[in-house]
């Protein structure tokens, strides 16, 4: 049996100042998590971000495409054991990121993986002191221990809200070097998904898209954007039309 539909019960959706932060209010009254806590959050322009995605429902609420919402409930709702998986999850991902794996050929794609990849990891060791290496082929290499710990040292000065948001990113993408450049600010959303998408965008290209892989392609890019544009409202940035 199908889920019961659930009827729009409000009219205005809002951000409204509170002691510490902004509710996302709906006709005045808080909303909050499926896990009870009230959605107070420190970014104003998050909390407006999330007003908007409640007041562009229709007249039947559809929770499960409201992105950002999904993304906020589930880290405040996450315990502090699952945060301290997530961050295990994302360290991880330092041994085998994207950005570290090339192809030789065709000559033109590894091109275009260098001139977009190596500045990031270029920016890395810069900005934290973490030195990945790249390796042409699939087979996995060990990176260096000191830089690995440097990543998951960035990773530990995350809120919950931020690692919901690395973490869903991350998965996506494929980077945690891409995920953490939108957290600073290093890139927007609608570059990131270009540098995950390197690889892909090069077979669209060569071979074109059948239907389900371009419905594939329109999630992944969907949920790409809100945890994307989670990174930088966090940082009171403009988030990206899409």
């Amino acid at each position: 049996m199908p889920p019961a539909k659930l009827k729009r019960f409000y009219k205005i959706a809002a951000a409204v100042q509170a002691d510490g932060g902004y509710h996302v209010a709906l006709d005045g009254k808080p909303v909050r998590t499926p896990g009870g806590h009230t959605l107070l959050l420190a970014s104003r322009a998050l909390a407006e971000a999330l007003a908007a995605e409640w007041q562009a429902q229709g007249e039947e609420l559809q929770l499960a495409r409201m992105g950002l919402h999904q993304l906020v409930c589930n880290a405040l709702d996450c315990s502090a054991a699952e945060r301290a998986r997530l961050m295990d999850e994302l360290a991880a991902y330092g041994e085998t990121d994207l950005l570290c794996y090339r192809t030789d050929d065709p000559v033109a794609l590894a091109a275009r993986q260098k001139a977009a990849w190596d500045p990031l990891l270029d920016w890395a060791e810069e900005h934290y002191g973490a030195r990945l290496h790249a390796t042409s082929g699939i087979v996995a290499i060990a990176q260096d221990t000191g830089a690995l710990a440097a990543l998951r040292a960035r990773i530990l000065q995350a809120d919950p809200l931020q690692l919901g948001a690395l973490r869903a990113a991350t998965g996506i993408g494929g980077s945690l070097i891409v995920a953490l450049a939108m957290a600073e600010g290093r890139l927007n959303a609608a570059q990131a998904w270009r540098v995950v998408n390197i690889d892909e965008d090069w077979q669209r290209e060569k071979w074109g898209e059948d239907v389900q892989a371009a419905a594939n392609r329109a999630d992944a890019f969907r949920a790409f954007s809100h945890a994307a544009n989670m990174l930088l409202l966090l940082q009171g940035l403009e988030a990206n039309p899409f």
